[in-house]
This record gives C-alpha cells, sequence and structure tokens, in this order.
C-alpha cells in the first residue's frame, strides 16, 4: 500500500516511518511537513540515514495519493483535515485527541469548538478490535491512557476507584523545545504535573465505562528522567475482597490471545522500542487492593506502533506486520 503521514516530522512521526521500514505491505510516498518542504526527511530524522530517499512535502490534502495516511498532525489541527481524508476515500489513523471523545467532553477538556466532528472508534484494539476492522478512520488513544487502560481493564468492572500514577519520559512532550523539558529541569528529578485535571483523564473513565466498570477513576502524571517509556502503577480498589488465583485467571483469560500484551514484569527496558505492553500485579493482603503495574514505550504503543497495529486489522494484515521486535534491553 502507498502510504501518507500527515505531520512526518516529529518523534511520533520518526517512529512511524522507522516501523513501516520494516513492514512487507507498506511504501512510503508522501511525508509532509509545512517548514521541513522540499528538504530530506532524514534532514532531521538522522537515525532513518540509507533507509529511505524521500523528501518532506506539503501538498493539499486532495492531491495526496495514497491508500492509507496517518495524521500525526496536533490536536485541534487534525479536525481541519480528517474530513477531506475520508471525502477522498484515504483510510485513517489520527494521533491526536480530536476524534477520541464525544464532542462535548472534547470541547470542554481542550476548550475548543470542534469544527467537523464524527464518531471514529478508539484504537485499542485488544477492547475495540471489531469496531477497528469495518472502520476507516480510526483515533489513535493517548498514550497514558494505553497504559493505564491496559493495566486494569480484567478487573476494572469489580472495581469502585482506580487510581492511575503515571510516569512518562520527556518524548511524550514532543520534540519543542520548553522550560518543562529542559535538561537541568529533568534530570535526576521526578515532576508530577496535571495533578487533578490531565487532558487525558477523560480517555481513563471513558474506557473504564466501556468496560462496565462504575469506578471513580482518577490519574496523576509525572515527567521521568528518561527518553522513552510510561509506567503505570493502577491502584484498583475492589468492591468486595478478591482471591489471587480469580485475579490471575482473570489476567490471564483476557489476555491470552493478545500477542502484544505479556503478564510479565513490567520494566522500561523491556518495551522499549518494541510494541509490546508488560503487566505484572499484586494483591495485598486482605483481598481489596490490587495494584497492577504496566510498562509500554510511549511512542510505539503509546502512538506510532498501536497506530500501524491498527492498520493491519483495517487492512486485514497480519497484526504484527511491521512490529516484530523486541525491546531495547539495556
Amino acid at each position: 500500500m502507498d502510504i501518507a503521514i500527515i505531520g512526518a516530522s516529529g518523534y511520533a512521526g520518526g517512529d512511524l516511518i522507522r516501523l513501516l521500514l520494516t513492514h512487507k505491505e507498506a511504501d512510503i510516498v508522501c511525508a509532509t511537513s509545512r517548514k521541513l518542504a522540499g528538504t530530506p526527511v532524514t534532514k532531521d530524522h538522522i537515525h532513518l540515514k540509507n533507509l529511505i530517499d524521500l523528501e518532506y512535502s506539503n501538498p493539499d490534502i486532495e492531491k495526496i495519493d495514497a491508500d492509507f495516511a496517518f495524521l500525526a498532525v496536533p490536536h485541534t489541527a487534525a479536525m481541519q483535515y480528517a474530513g477531506k481524508l475520508k471525502e477522498c476515500g484515504i483510510k485513517t489513523v489520527d494521533f491526536s485527541a480530536d476524534y477520541r471523545l464525544p464532542r462535548e467532553i472534547y470541547e470542554k477538556t481542550y476548550g475548543v469548538k470542534h469544527s467537523d466532528y464524527f464518531k471514529a472508534p478508539y484504537g485499542i484494539p485488544e477492547l475495540h478490535r471489531k469496531d477497528v476492522k469495518n472502520a476507516d478512520f480510526v483515533a489513535n488513544p493517548g498514550c497514558f491512557p494505553t497504559g493505564a487502560t491496559l493495566a486494569a481493564a480484567p478487573v476494572a468492572k469489580l472495581a469502585h476507584t482506580i487510581i492511575y500514577d503515571s510516569k512518562s519520559g520527556v518524548s511524550g512532550a514532543g520534540d519543542s523545545i520548553s522550560e518543562t523539558t529542559h535538561f537541568p529541569n529533568v534530570a535526576e528529578n521526578i515532576l508530577p504535573y496535571k495533578i487533578t485535571a490531565h487532558r487525558h483523564l477523560p480517555e481513563m473513565r471513558q474506557e473504564a465505562a466501556f468496560l462496565e466498570s462504575k469506578a471513580n477513576v482518577y490519574f496523576t502524571p509525572h515527567l521521568l528522567p528518561a527518553i522513552r517509556g510510561i509506567i503505570t502503577t493502577a491502584h484498583i480498589l475492589f468492591n468486595e475482597p478478591m482471591e489471587l488465583e480469580m485475579i490471575q485467571k482473570l489476567y490471564q483469560d483476557f489476555y491470552k490471545n493478545e500477542h502484544f500484551v505479556r503478564l510479565q514484569p513490567a520494566k522500561l527496558g523491556g518495551v522499549r522500542g518494541s510494541n509490546f505492553c508488560d503487566i505484572n500485579f499484586e494483591l495485598e493482603n486482605d483481598g481489596t487492593r490490587l495494584v497492577a503495574v504496566s510498562a509500554i514505550d510511549n511512542l510505539v504503543k503509546g502512538a506510532a506502533g498501536q497506530a500501524v497495529q491498527n492498520m493491519n486489522i483495517m487492512c486485514g494484515f497480519d497484526e504484527a506486520e511491521g512490529l516484530r521486535m523486541p525491546g531495547m534491553f539495556p
């Protein structure tokens, strides 16, 4: 298939190219960037030198000749492109938040009016595979909600409260220079931010409801002095005491056919650079609290890898095509 990447110059765009170069069904024919049009893709994505010979371009959407598109532009910008891609008949995975939430919740969360809203499947394949398979446009989930939701999913409906505590590498903030990601502010430090009102919380609550959970869901993120990865600790408080054997069975049954979810100790070194989500858990002695820990690479399972996984499902390919790579350890 001919692939277009709209907004290819960022970290997620670079990782998407890296993955698609190993995909036997994908041929990247268009990589757009307004500010870098006419320059080689490898000028800023230096890790791709000698692997791709393509220049950035900035065509009108109607002039893009591709079978599939990845929309990797910022939140509030994607809505300017999404409808046009649908009109052109180009199947699309959108990296932004513009189609992850119902319109009213999106507008409240992001503080803007949605100019071209339509309903799209929420692309955590392990939960929404059937909807993704029949879609021509999929909203790729946020990185925090991916790791958090997968950590709690098998037992979410048994809980009255779920508290997510996540720690993310600085690449999650994108490639723009800022005080937040300035090395002296990040190194040897852990920084909580948006402690009670992070914009990914509505996605987490939406997915808990999808899982038939009535739990109150809370979330606090932290910035970790690392480049890639998210570790999420989920405190899951049950309606009644649970036995460890039952918890183990619920997780094993829920994920028994999921290639990209592994029940093993969650460590960033085990998933960095890969599309895997590793999960482990321990039950409080009295059975009322489960602590589940997940690890993902925020740029892969949290962005580009999950987008390729969704593309594979949408197009009827092997779900693991282009994603058969282990984590980079050490």
